[in-house]
């Protein structure tokens, strides 16, 4: 199974310290929420993990330094679906779809039948594959959403990262998208998704980091870190708490 571990990590995004001094171990086979209020540093965790960002610290992929890995190795090993894309090219789904493949094929290479497989396989678990002749700037924000997602399982990679999955989807799409995302870690993949759910992240995630000002400030099982005084402390809320045998946290009101 993958690993990402990110050891004393730190972004500063024009003279402001974006993420400050993080560690932590993502393993295979959970699915990690990142949560925490606007300008908490979720995105600019996930994308200095990325290499995308410059930062100081270290990361390293399966016990290999990321900083010595190719793009495509890096790309091969973790699909990443970035929040806010905006499609400028009237491709296909499929066509659109066929993108993660990228990763796979050689300079001017053609698909291969074990492409187009991942690609069907992808569709199907996005459930796109009716919008696969549609064009893809076309599309509601909700089938968009959908569709780009389908292109980051196409990769077929040990790991996943999703910033913001669930935007545009209504609720049925929404329950869904986190019952793929739930599936692609009990098959043994790493899923890290940055959500603002609160309900959903308790809900089908094992492990959540909650972040405040750059700062990771509890990492654990949603149940044991998503307190009534975290809450009130980071997200400025109350909420109501359910059972145990159905964990859910709904968020009610402002602390004031």
């Amino acid at each position: 199974m993958v690993s990402i571990v990110a050891t004393n990590l730190s972004v500063t995004l024009g003279g402001r310290a974006a993420v400050r001094d993080l560690s932590a171990q993502l393993e295979g086979g959970r699915l990690i929420g990142i949560l925490g209020p606007n300008g908490a540093g979720k995105s600019t965790l996930i994308r200095a993990l990325l290499g995308l960002l410059p930062h100081d610290g270290t990361v390293m992929i399966d016990g290999e330094p990321r900083d010595t890995m190719a793009r495509a190795a890096i790309a091969r090993r973790i699909a990443y679906l970035p929040q806010g894309q905006t499609l400028h090219w009237p491709l296909t789904v499929e066509r659109l779809v066929a993108l993660g493949r990228l990763p796979h094929l050689a300079p001017f290479s053609r698909l291969t039948e074990a492409d187009r497989a991942a690609i069907n396989r992808a569709m199907q678990r996005a459930e796109v594959s009716g919008l696969a002749t549609r064009v893809a700037t076309e599309l509601s924000g909700g089938e968009r959403a959908r569709a780009l997602l389908a292109r980051a399982l196409a990769v077929e990679a040990p790991a996943l990262i999703v910033d913001e999955p669930l935007a545009s989807l209504d609720p049925a799409h929404q329950i869904e998208g986190m019952e793929l995302l739930r599936a692609e870690a009990e098959g043994g993949a790493l899923v890290v998704a940055v959500l603002h759910d609160l309900t959903l992240a308790t809900r089908f995630c094992d492990r959540v980091l909650v972040m405040n000002e750059g700062t990771l400030v509890a990492d654990g099982a949603p149940r044991a870190v998503l307190t009534a005084e975290l809450l009130a402390e980071v997200y400025g809320i109350s909420a109501f708490f359910g059972d145990a045998a159905n964990p859910m946290l709904v968020p009610l009101d402002r602390v004031r």
